[in-house]
Formats: C-alpha cells, sequence, structure tokens
C-alpha cells in the first residue's frame, strides 16, 4: 500500500476513530470533574473560613466591652500574646449600635467600603450571623461575620472580617496543577486506547479479511474462535454459521445443477433416440405411431418435473403462498383417494383409509390435495404387489394429520435426513432404481410448511415407511 494510502486509511479507520472517542470522552469527563471539584473545594474553604471566624468571634467577644456607646478592651498590654491578638482582631472591625451608628471602624474595615446602617439593623435583628465578602480596592476579598452582640440590655452590630487571599488560592492552585496533569493522562489514554482498540478490533479485521478471501470456491473458511463471550466473539460465531449456511446453499445450487441436468438429460436423450430409430427404422403407419407415442411419454415426463421445478422454485422464493380457507381435510383426502384404485388394482395393492366424520382446518384445498396426492402415489409405487397401503386422518393435540404408511422396502437411517431435498432417490432394494424424479417430498414438506405445519417420517428398512403431514386445526 502506498504511504500515502497507508495514511488515508489510518485516518479513515475506525480503530483511530474509537481512540479520539476515548480521548473525547475522558476529556469530558476530566474537564467535569475538575469543575465539580473546584466548587467542592471552594465551598469546603469557604466554610472552614466561616469556622475559623467564627471561633475568632468568639475570642473577640471575650476581649470587647461596650460601656456608653464606647468601645474598651479588657487585655493586659503588658502581655504580648495578648496584645498581638487584639492587633490582629482590631484589623478589619467594626461596631455599631441598635440604630445604626457606627462606634468604631477599623481602617481595614473602612478600605472595604464601610456597610450600610440598614445592613447593620437588620443584622441586630436577625437571630443568626450572616457571612458577606468583600473585596477590597487592590481586589483582595474578605470574608465579613457581620451579628448581634448584647451587653449590658443593649444590641450591637459587630463585623469582623478576615483575608481569604490564600484560602481561594487553593482552589485556583489545585485546578492548575489538576490541568497541567490532564494532558499527560490524555497521551497515556490515548496509547492505551490505540492498543486496546487495535485487540477489540482484531476479529473484525479477521472477519474482512475471511470476507475477502470467500468466493464460490473457498466456502470452508472460518474464522477461529476468540474464546470469549462478547460481541466479538458472537459476530465470529455468527460469522462461521453464516458460512457453514452459504456452503451448505451452494453445495445444493450445485447438486440440484447436477441432478437436474440428469433429470432434464434423460427424458431428452430418450425422446431423441426413440425419434432417431423411427426416422431410420420405421417403415409402416404403425411404428412411426409407437415412436411417437413413446417419444410423447418422455415428453410428459419431461414436462411434469420442468412444472415442479418451477412449481418449488416459485414456492420457495415467496411468489407462492396458499389462499387458506375452512376446509374438511377428512373430505379432502376422501376425494382424492379413488384417483389410486386403478394403480393399487393393477399391483394387488390394498388401499385402507381411517377417515372420520369431520376435521376441520385452514388450509388451500388445492395444495393440500397435491401433497397428498404425492405421499400416497409413493407408497403405491414402492409398495410391493399384494402390499397395502393405509392412510388415516385424524386430532392430535392443536393439530389435524394425514398419515400415509405403505408395506414398502422402508428407508436406512443414513437416508431419512434427505429424503425432502430435491432429486434426492432412495434406490429400491428389489430393482435398484428409484421411482420418480425425487420432487414430490420437497413438495409436500414445502405444502406442510407454508400452512404453518411439518411433515414427519418414520420407517425402518424391510417394515415400510410412514409419513404423517400435521396442520393445525381452524380455530373454533
Amino acid at each position: 500500500m502506498p504511504p500515502a494510502a497507508h495514511l488515508s486509511f489510518y485516518v479513515r479507520s475506525l480503530r483511530l476513530r474509537l481512540t479520539i472517542s476515548y480521548i473525547l470522552l475522558l476529556l469530558v469527563v476530566l474537564a467535569s470533574i475538575g469543575a465539580v471539584f473546584q466548587q467542592v473545594l471552594r465551598r469546603i474553604v469557604r466554610q472552614q473560613a466561616e469556622r475559623v471566624l467564627t471561633e475568632e468571634w468568639g475570642v473577640l467577644l471575650a476581649y470587647l466591652r461596650l460601656e456608653d456607646g464606647r468601645v474598651a478592651w479588657a487585655y493586659d498590654p503588658e502581655d504580648p500574646e495578648q496584645a498581638f491578638t487584639i492587633q490582629r482582631l482590631q484589623g478589619v472591625l467594626l461596631v455599631a449600635d441598635s440604630d445604626g451608628r457606627i462606634l468604631e471602624a477599623s481602617n481595614g474595615y473602612r478600605a472595604l467600603g464601610g456597610e450600610q446602617a440598614v445592613l447593620l439593623r437588620d443584622a441586630i435583628r436577625s437571630p443568626e450571623p450572616r457571612f458577606l465578602v468583600r473585596r477590597e480596592a487592590g481586589g483582595d476579598e474578605y470574608l465579613v461575620r457581620i451579628g448581634r452582640h448584647r451587653e449590658k440590655g443593649r444590641d450591637y452590630a459587630v463585623a469582623l472580617g478576615m483575608p481569604m487571599l490564600e484560602s481561594w488560592r487553593l482552589p485556583e492552585r489545585f485546578l492548575r496543577i489538576y490541568f497541567l496533569v490532564s494532558p499527560l493522562l490524555l497521551i497515556v489514554t490515548g496509547l492505551i486506547g490505540w492498543f486496546a482498540a487495535r485487540r477489540a478490533l482484531e476479529p473484525l479485521k479477521r472477519l474482512a479479511e475471511a470476507a475477502r478471501a470467500v468466493s464460490e470456491g473457498n466456502l470452508g473458511l472460518r474464522i477461529p474462535h476468540t474464546g470469549t463471550e462478547d460481541e466479538a466473539g458472537h459476530l465470529v460465531v455468527t460469522f462461521n454459521r453464516m458460512m457453514d449456511r452459504l456452503e451448505a446453499s451452494f453445495q445444493q445450487i450445485r447438486q440440484f445443477t447436477v441432478d437436474a441436468s440428469h433429470e432434464l438429460k434423460t427424458p431428452l436423450t430418450a425422446v431423441r433416440g426413440q425419434l432417431e430409430v423411427a426416422l431410420l427404422t420405421a417403415r409402416t403407419p404403425e411404428q412411426y405411431r409407437d415412436s411417437i407415442v413413446s417419444a410423447l411419454h418422455d415428453v410428459e415426463k419431461l414436462s411434469r418435473i420442468m412444472k415442479s421445478l418451477v412449481y418449488l422454485a416459485r414456492a420457495e422464493s415467496g411468489q407462492i403462498t396458499p389462499a387458506l380457507d375452512r376446509e374438511d381435510l377428512a373430505d379432502i383426502v376422501r376425494q382424492a383417494l379413488p384417483v389410486f384404485d386403478a394403480a393399487a388394482a393393477e399391483k394387488g395393492l390394498r388401499l385402507a383409509d381411517s377417515l372420520p366424520g369431520q376435521c376441520p382446518v385452514r388450509a388451500d384445498r388445492h395444495m393440500i390435495e397435491q401433497a397428498v396426492f404425492q405421499l400416497v402415489s409413493n407408497a403405491v409405487n414402492f409398495s410391493p404387489p399384494g402390499g397395502e397401503v393405509r392412510i388415516a386422518v385424524g386430532i392430535s393435540g392443536p393439530d389435524a394429520f394425514v398419515t400415509v404408511a405403505d408395506t414398502g422396502p422402508g428407508i436406512a437411517p443414513e437416508h431419512l435426513p434427505k429424503i425432502f431435498e430435491r432429486f434426492y432417490r432412495v434406490r429400491s432394494g428389489q430393482s435398484n432404481s428409484a421411482a420418480g424424479a425425487g420432487l414430490g417430498l420437497p413438495l409436500a414438506a414445502w405444502i406442510a410448511r407454508a400452512h404453518g405445519g411439518r411433515i414427519e417420517v418414520k420407517s425402518a428398512e424391510g417394515q415400510g415407511s410412514e409419513f404423517t403431514v400435521l396442520i393445525p386445526l381452524s380455530p373454533g
């Protein structure tokens, strides 16, 4: 394959598309996880800051004193720790009375823009403290806790702030590191996905190669099973089963072609031979007449074979469907049997029937007559002189049945699976020949299937044969 074509193949390949899909999916997942984690981390940082600020509030109230509208601090100035604590608490602090008048505000709080009197009065009336985010002119954010403080019967609003610069940076740092590592994860995932897609698509590759190699002369090709029960394994099994069916179908077509050629060639050769004999040797009108009659007999046989072939081909291709109507199966068989009286009498056969009064089915009368004719005709042809052919009609569960049994030579077990194939004939042990063209049983089997039923056979060598056609009973 040229380099350009090779590159074009990879660009359009399913393997590359699957790999890109893995990467895009992971990219979406990573971006979603990063955004969610950032929000969760921000919320955690905010909650932690509120907790710390609430603790600072408690420390503030331990040192803060409000007397006659003036703010005082109760601590030991000589204690460096207490002095540092007071200095820290006074960094961002605001104290107001119940009217919203500011009693004390640190420079740090003024840098935040102060507070409106309405907000301060609302904070005094509210039973729960409020947490607000304020931004100073330099852009740094502060978390402010505004709450009510009651001392000596009077209510005050106290606001205490804490810088959030370092706390807010934590989610941003996490997100920055997260997205710096993400490309590496995407690259690793892409490599893993590339090789995983190759492994996953290997059965498809073998399937494509097998499909390219399949031809009419190479239908024995099969793909080794992957040993897994996943989609690829099922695909391989399905492909192999399809190849089995195709091979069987092509084999059947080849056999059909050979058999059809043979069956059509025999009467044509006979007709030609008889006409040539008449042309070369016949001298009287009677001789010409006998040759013509023999030729017409073979032409009629050829015509029957062609009609049966055309009918089966049209039936199996769906061009013929049964015209179902409510019929009496016993009556159909009863009217079909007299056709065989002369042939049975000529061979000394006994036709025994067991027909009920009524057996209602939904059926195409003409088709059922054909199926019965084929089965009884076979039974009469294969039964030896002095034998018996038994025909019975009845009901078995949800089906009606027609059974045709004979006392002929029977069928060997190895022939039973093939007797419903076109042109397949079982040779008689007595004459080593097979009667008919081998189309009657396939036609009868198709008629049974077309009615939603089936045909069954029981036979053993030397014990005769029994064919049973089962058709669903008519509703009601």
